[in-house]
């Protein structure tokens, strides 16, 4: 059974991800030490005691679909009655329509422990969570006024629909349609897929933020607009009225995440003998609605991100519960009777120390992201915008490393289990099959990559980027020259792990610069693993430098892991040539 590690994640959130040092400058106003502590320990103790023991009946009975409505599994429905209650949707949403106004870093903390849970409850106040603030930076103050109350307290839930049977990433293809009524208000129609939460019993509305192309519009991501479709029309009182023209056609039957209902949602089809057309209004301007959708979409990938920290650190609980339980031959470091607890075996050990390795890195690199996007809300100036661009850099490493991170340390979980693992009695199988939509969803892994290099690296003048290195270099020389004991080769491995970073960083730089962006974006993916490997080994260093009993597990990491930076290096600098000779030849073989 899953328990919040609240100790570690106040400790990476303070020590590692720079929330200390901004709480004792007053950063936050009169946040302190104090409520942040206990805010993550009943936070720790609601996912732990209320949201994981529900976890196995929603993996097991999932969401089902009758007629147009969706019934989530048994106790569901009260379990989220009871998360609202208790104020968690509204952590980071603005005070003026009843949020807390609480920094980003503590709203993506308590998101990991309600992912860690139950990954298939926590994914429904994400989308939520991110129209609160696509509402509150682009709407208008009249549907501001009547949606973001309720939708910020959790009493509505929100959904982003974007995909379409024919237009998956590539929202050019996008075909949904939307025609002005001439009284504000616009008629939507085209049908949706994958929409997480699209029908559900949680609350009695259900707040659509919707994709859709106007008559003339142009051409392309140019052309697209965003538009709010209730399930329910609200009327002037702030109550559900009307039903809307917009309902749920099929339910996907998933690998995992079963709880979760992933719908098909059909717009202004004549639902139940309505008059065509499901009602919308426009958010932010014509034409404009691709940069109000980001706004949900960023929110969106770190969210993401923290259910690959999420699934990794349940995995992990449980794999060392499992190897400290389990009791298999013979081990030098086990000198009772009988055969040895699995946990004093070196291959186990090594899995699980990548386990914990892993999941502590992608959980620093995650909440680092966080903490730059609270600092860039608060800043001003070059201030703002050196904190905005990290954010901006950060991002694809939370989503992209994160979610990858979730998978490899559920497999190993599996792997430590042995026969137990695949088979469900355990549990570890449900956590691998939950953890496989996370670099697939909110933009693929691939596409991350691909924004790293195209979008993140020229930030800054394409200095933005060194600078951060410089940053993780400044750490391991603080390993090297804190003659603490236990480090070993720790320093060396992170300057060498860097040092292929910023030859990666310039050699695809250079490319990009030279119009060669084929060639560049063949190594993006191998180049988000490898800053986020020599990051994460840095962050690691700064935990350890701060707290010594976390010195043997960086030493680990430095010495073990990290040493795939250079790999990787190779792979970025000189993979293009090989793989789109070979690339042709798959195309070939594919069309002959």
């Amino acid at each position: 059974m899953y328990r919040a590690p609240v100790e570690e994640i106040a400790f990476t959130l303070k020590h590692v991800a720079g929330l200390k040092p901004a709480l004792d400058a007053g950063t936050f106003g009169d946040l302190g030490e104090d409520l942040v502590d206990a805010i993550l320990a009943e936070a720790g103790r609601f996912a732990s005691e209320e949201v994981a023991p529900l976890y196995k009946i929603g993996d097991e009975h999932g969401a089902v679909l009758k007629g147009a409505a969706v019934t989530t599994p048994p106790g569901w429905k009260a379990l989220y009655r009871r998360w609202i209650d208790g104020g968690w949707n509204a952590l980071s949403a603005p005070e003026e329509f009843g949020g807390q106004a609480l920094p980003t870093m503590l709203g993506v903390a308590a998101l990991e422990m309600w992912n860690s849970a139950a990954m298939a409850f926590g994914i429904g106040p994400t989308l939520t969570m991110g129209a609160v603030e696509a509402l509150d930076k682009h709407a208008s103050q009249a549907l501001k006024a009547k949606y973001l109350e309720k939708l910020v307290s959790g009493e509505w839930m929100g959904t982003m629909n974007l995909t379409e049977p024919q237009a998956g990433s590539d929202l050019n293809a996008l075909r949904a349609r939307a025609e002005s009524a001439g009284d504000g208000t616009y008629r939507i129609f085209g049908q949706k897929i994958f929409i997480t939460y699209g029908e559900h019993d949680f609350t009695d509305n259900i707040i659509h933020l919707v994709l859709a192309r106007l008559p003339d519009a142009p051409a392309g991501t140019r052309g697209l607009s965003l538009f709010l479709v209730p399930k329910f029309l609200v009327g002037d009182d702030g109550a559900p009225g009307a039903r809307n023209d917009v309902f749920c056609s099929g339910l996907e039957q998933k690998l995992g995440i079963h709880a979760s209902p992933t719908c098909t949602m059909i717009y202004g089809d004549g639902f139940e003998g309505m008059a065509p057309g499901a009602i919308g209004w426009l958010i932010g301007e014509e034409n404009k609605g691709l940069a109000c959708m980001f706004t949900m979409m960023n929110n969106a990938r770190l969210a993401v991100g923290m259910q690959g920290v999420a699934v990794a650190e349940t995995a992990t609980q449980m794999a060392l519960a499992y190897a400290n339980d389990r009791r298999q031959g013979k081990a030098a470091s086990y000198d009772d009777n009988g055969m040895a607890p699995i946990v004093h075996h070196p291959d186990v050990q090594r899995n699980l120390l990548t386990m914990k390795a892993l999941t502590q890195v992608a959980r620093a690199i995650s909440y680092s992201c966080a903490h730059a996007i609270d600092n860039a809300r608060i800043s001003s100036g070059d201030e703002a915008i050196h904190w905005q661009e990290r954010a901006n850099l950060l991002t694809p490493l939370a989503k992209a490393f994160s979610t990858d991170v979730g998978v490899e340390v559920a497999s190993l979980g599996l792997q430590v289990h042995g026969g137990m693992g695949f088979i469900e009695e355990t549990g570890a199988a449900a956590l691998y099959r939950d953890a496989r939509i996370a670099p697939i969803y909110e933009g693929t892994n691939g596409i991350q990559a691909i924004d790293l290099v195209a979008r993140k690296l020229p930030l800054g003048g394409g200095e933005h980027v060194h600078g951060y290195i410089v940053e993780l270099k400044a750490v391991a020389n603080q390993v090297r020259t804190s003659n603490l004991q236990g480090f070993g080769r720790t320093a060396d491995g992170l300057d060498k792990a860097l040092d292929d970073v910023s030859e990666a960083t310039r050699f695809l730089q250079g490319l990009l610069a030279d119009g060669q962006s084929d060639e560049a974006l063949a190594g993006a993916t191998p180049y988000l693993r490898l800053i986020s490997l020599a990051a994460g080994g840095a962050y690691l260093a700064r935990g350890a430098l701060a707290d010594q009993s976390r010195i043997a597990l960086c030493r680990f990491f430095a010495e073990n892991l990290v040493g795939e930076a250079g790999a990787l290096k190779e792979r970025v600098i000189g993979g293009a040539e090989s793989l789109a000779a070979a690339g042709k030849a798959l195309i070939s073989a594919g069309t002959s």
